[in-house]
């Protein structure tokens, strides 16, 4: 029996690769993992922790000690940290620019690329993050490059933390994003880049679901030239 796909899905902070990895994870039958989820899980452990952002002997550790897990319920999912359920903790401002600072530590991208690599190697996974089509799993089947501009990806992001309650500004969201960029591009360890096979989208004028339809275009012609079946049986997480 042929391995299903392994989709890769990266871009910076708010060019829809959460919501469209879900949803393509939904449409092929795929299990989805937020690696960003996993990272910004660390940083919040790190902050509940007390420990100093820049302690990367700690922060390293810590990585390799934690517990992340994805569980779906209903239609939605929820990430658990050691058992706990963090699934809005960890989205919160504060949370997002420790994330971006840790992340770039070695230590900690290093224990969380083994466990990326361990959840996704059988295939029929959709990954979403910064570094999975260069780093992660550089030989992905399907490679995207999700991107919008900084104003529309700090409206975005502005209009999700408005309608979880948090009192937040749109100028200094839309900076919170080009801060992240910044951080994210600039990194030694893995900086965000687009893979020379990725396929770029750029979202700012689209809709999600024009977006999520070219998605599946690509992923069924590339299942297609695998000699999979269109019919994709869901493995059932």
């Amino acid at each position: 029996m042929k391995r299903e796909l392994i989709v890769a899905i990266d871009g910076p902070s708010g060019a829809g690769k959460s919501t469209l990895s879900k949803s393509l994870a939904k449409e092929l039958g795929y299990h989805n993992i937020d690696t960003g989820a996993m990272y910004r899980s660390v940083a919040f452990a790190a902050k509940r922790q007390g420990i100093d952002p820049a302690d990367e002997t700690a922060l390293g550790r810590l990585a390799e000690s934690v517990r992340i897990e994805f569980i779906r319920q209903g239609e939605g999912e929820r990430v658990l940290l050691n058992g706990e359920d963090v699934s809005s903790a960890i989205r919160t401002p504060d949370i997002s620019l420790l994330t971006s600072r840790i992340s770039a530590y070695a230590g900690v991208r290093h224990a969380m690329v083994e466990l990326q690599r361990q959840l996704g190697a059988q295939g029929g996974v959709v990954l979403e993050g910064r570094d999975i089509g260069t780093v992660v799993f550089p030989q992905a089947d399907v490679k995207f490059f999700l991107s919008a501009s900084t104003t529309e990806r700090g409206r975005r992001r502005y209009e999700e933390l408005r309608a979880k309650g948090l009192a937040v500004g749109l100028e200094q969201t839309v900076a919170e994003v080009e801060a992240r960029d910044a951080a994210d591009s600039a990194r030694e360890c893995a900086p965000l880049v687009q893979a020379e096979d990725a396929l770029a989208i750029d979202s700012t004028a689209l809709s999600i679901d024009e977006v999520l339809q070219s998605m599946l275009a690509r992923v069924r012609l590339c299942r297609k030239q695998a000699g999979l079946t269109d019919t994709v049986v869901g493995n059932g997480r």
